[in-house]
């Protein structure tokens, strides 16, 4: 029976993505909270659906499945126990203790119907004057909206024919994990061929698929950066050889903690077999990991060479061409990167779709015959993230 997942490759040519339109949990956002929901700004939301509409529709018009986190997540409440257990399970997960609290808020959503409709608003949150006609609260919600989750990438990771259901660094996005859950346990897609857990939500160490990239069938490269730490990526690794014996190596790359280099691929993605994107900051003194299988155990051997070198010797290149985000010009390059000119998504060997805005950046992919698809991000890119960042393959070819 065909897998749902297979991604053995960061290039190979994108048949099925996740995608999740963003929604009302946008409009919800307010000055006071943007630190605590980790947004720097606030989306003006119909712009930023019809530049997630043209996102989509690219996709699409390269013969992509285009498929959403939403509809999934609705389709996955196959009855009524299982979309009641999730409810009372969303309710734990915002810390809904209170016993009559819980039970107006249990009765608000119970009353939506339409599973559709159930899940737009648990993603979007809950005001409290959407229950009482009451302000005085220190926070006007009852439970916090969801902005990042058109961010599909960061939840969970597709790696081979398994998923890494991934603990999010901060406890904001910790419940965005939970419609995955409810995806690969109970929808029809997965019901009859169940996908191979690597790493659980539940686990004690963070992880986040922005910094996981599958450099080839044999290799993957795992950032070491703010959202995920290296006990992670010594579980993740082991779980690998364990289950996916085409994977030989993990390349940990120590990227820093600052919130500009939030995850890897705001800095290093893969374009072409042998052509990579890059920010000049990560370019001088990268310490590299590697970690391999050896007698049943995970082996680190920290690596003393330049990333071309590194690169060249895993993927077996004779040659490697970096393409440095903003080009050689250093005020370009922090702007472009700050608006996700690193941040691309290939959508076969050689083409890629990338935001508008970098024009810099653009110019230098195309200079190094890279193909580039443009779409406008001038609201999108407000929540810190890219083409990449917004998509999840489920499978490439």
């Amino acid at each position: 029976m065909k897998k749902p997942i297979h991604v053995f490759s960061e290039i190979g040519p994108l048949k099925q993505v996740l995608l999740h339109r963003p929604g009302q949990e946008l409009d919800n956002l307010m000055p006071d909270y943007l630190e605590q929901l980790l947004f720097d700004d606030i989306p003006f939301l119909d712009q930023a659906r019809r530049e997630h509409d043209l996102f989509a529709d690219t996709l699409r018009s390269k013969g992509v499945d285009v498929l959403y986190l939403e509809d999934l997540a609705a389709e996955s409440l196959t009855c009524y126990g299982i979309k009641q257990e999730f409810l009372q399970e969303y309710l734990d997960e915002a810390f809904i203790t209170d016993g009559d609290i819980r039970k107006e808020i249990t009765d608000y959503f119970s009353a939506i119907k339409d599973n559709r409709m159930f899940i737009d608003h648990t993603m979007a949150g809950l005001k409290r004057n959407q229950l009482f006609d009451r302000t005085d609260e220190a926070s006007p919600f009852y439970i916090d909206p969801m902005p990042n989750l058109y961010f599909t990438r960061d939840p969970f990771s597709t790696i081979g024919s398994s998923i890494a259901l991934n603990k999010m660094y901060a406890e904001t996005r910790r419940r965005e994990t939970f419609y995955a859950k409810y995806i690969f346990n109970h929808h029809p897609m997965f019901a009859q061929n169940p996908v191979n857990l690597l790493y659980d939500r539940e686990d004690s160490t963070r992880l986040e698929g922005g910094d996981v990239l599958v450099l080839s069938s044999k290799v993957l490269a795992v950032g070491i950066s703010q959202r995920t730490d290296m006990e992670s990526i010594k579980k993740l690794a082991a779980r690998i050889f364990e289950s996916e014996p085409s994977f030989e190596q993990v390349l940990a790359f120590n990227i820093g903690e600052e919130r500009k280099f939030m995850h890897l691929d705001t800095v290093f993605t893969m374009v072409d077999q042998d052509k990579f994107t890059i920010h000049p900051e990560i370019e001088g003194d990268l310490a590299v990991y590697s970690l391999i299988k050896a007698n049943q155990k995970v082996k680190i051997i920290e690596e003393k060479d330049t990333l071309e070198n590194i690169l060249c010797r895993y993927l077996d290149l004779p040659a490697v061409e970096l393409i440095r985000c903003g080009g050689n010009d250093i005020t370009a390059a922090a702007r472009e990167q700050w608006n996700d000119g690193a941040n691309t998504l290939a959508i076969a060997p050689g083409e890629v779709i990338v935001y508008d805005r970098n024009t810099i950046t653009n110019k230098k992919l195309k200079e190094a015959g890279v193909k580039i698809n443009t779409i406008p991000g001038s609201e999108l890119v407000r929540g810190r993230g890219g083409p990449r960042c917004m998509s999840m393959p489920f499978v490439r070819g």
